[in-house]
């Protein structure tokens, strides 16, 4: 096996032999590990949002520690796709049934699960619990940018409950519109484009953080909204200049009382000084 795999080795990636069980034990360990950090970060931006804090610089203090690294810290929607959902569930069940409460486990597959929910009460609290009959332009179908893999996509989960409510979806995304359609078909409609979408919407609702979304247009967003607010479930854009170009911004993690003015971060600096 060591011949067969040497091509793969030349970086000194590492064979390691183990038995057939710790081999596979150790698979869905990684991904499961790497899932509860993804969970845990989304728990934290819950709380940071109660409490006034600012989840990307809590990020940022943890990632300082060598022993935490910045990797999966980032908060948001949840992770989905084929790996991570599949393996958290099969090491639960696999636990199960050998007699074993795996709470984390448990709780990490909650917590991904509720975050999605979360985020479209801040849209019906927005437009007070009644989204009846109101259109919502969604950026963002994949789980994640480059790929139109659609498994466990934060986005089906919230354009289902949106619809459930009585909302009208007008989405796109660059790659998985084709995906999107054999799931959904014709219960929401497709945009040619990202700014297509925005036509007669009451809001944007940003849910995929591709590339093309990071810089857009945001006087024209503004101008074809109905409303200027955005629901940015991947913290791509920076509240304050959003709050400053007129728009209702929301995303993950942060607060209106976590938003200090310049004046007040100078304060708090030079009182640690």
């Amino acid at each position: 096996m060591q011949e067969v795999y040497s091509p793969f080795l030349r970086t000194g990636n590492p064979i390691i032999i183990m038995d057939v069980k710790s081999a596979e034990m150790s698979k869905y360990a990684a991904n499961s590990f790497l899932a509860t950090k993804i969970s845990f970060i989304n728990e934290i931006a819950n709380i940071c949002e109660t409490v006034g804090a600012d989840v990307e610089q809590v990020r940022i203090g943890m990632s300082t520690d060598k022993r935490i690294g910045s990797q999966f810290l980032f908060p948001g929607l949840g992770y989905g796709g084929s790996c991570f959902p599949k393996d958290v569930k099969a090491l639960i069940k696999i636990a199960e049934d050998s007699g074993i409460n795996p709470q984390i486990l448990s709780s990490a597959d909650r917590v991904n699960q509720k975050q999605r929910i979360l985020f479209v009460e801040k849209v019906l609290k927005y437009f007070n619990n009644d989204i009846k009959g109101r259109t919502f332009a969604i950026w963002g179908l994949a789980f994640k940018p480059r790929t139109d893999d659609l498994r466990e996509a934060p986005s089906i989960t919230i354009i289902n409950r949106l619809l459930e409510l009585g909302a009208n979806i007008k989405a796109f995304d660059p790659k998985a519109i084709d995906a999107t359609k054999k799931i959904l078909g014709d219960k929401i409609t497709y945009a040619k484009n990202s700014y297509d979408t925005l036509e007669d919407a009451d809001a944007l609702i940003l849910v995929t953080e591709w590339n093309e979304f990071r810089r857009p247009d945001f006087d024209k967003i503004k101008s074809m909204l109905k409303n200027p607010v955005i629901f940015d479930g991947r913290n791509q854009y920076e509240a304050k200049r959003m709050k400053e170009r007129g728009f209702d911004y929301f995303n993950i993690g942060k607060s209106e009382i976590s938003k200090l003015d310049n004046e007040k971060q100078d304060l708090c600096l030079n009182s640690l000084i």
